[in-house]
């Protein structure tokens, strides 16, 4: 069984920038597809970034150009760097691996955008 465990959240002023982390356990990590997703009180969870075990990515339009995810397979390590954070993206955000449909959740880490 997988696990995961993200950190990095906070509280962040307009503008400002995080870095997310997750930490995968397990040996199936740098063959499967990540992602991160995430959600607003009120709201469904939604997707903000991933990142396939070739390293193809794709964004969210809200997120395009601010947000970046990336990799670190021989660490098991799953990043997500965010710039430019508005108060939208407040959210608990959430790590995801996918594989063979075969999917896990992290626990989450609070993001807070706010002046």
């Amino acid at each position: 069984q997988v696990q995961l465990v993200e950190s990095g959240g906070g509280l962040v002023q307009p503008g400002g920038s995080l870095r997310l982390s997750c930490a995968a356990s397990g040996s199936i990590f740098s063959r499967s597809a990540m992602g991160w997703y995430r959600q607003a009180p009120g709201t469904q969870r939604e997707l903000v970034a991933t990142i396939t075990s070739d390293y193809y990515t794709n964004y969210a339009d809200s997120v395009k150009g601010r947000f970046t995810i990336s990799r670190d397979n021989a660490k098991n390590m799953v990043y997500l760097q965010m710039n430019s954070l508005k108060p939208d993206d407040t959210a608990v955000y959430y790590c995801h691996l996918d594989f063979r449909n075969l999917g896990s959740w992290g626990q989450g880490t609070q993001v807070t955008v706010s002046s």
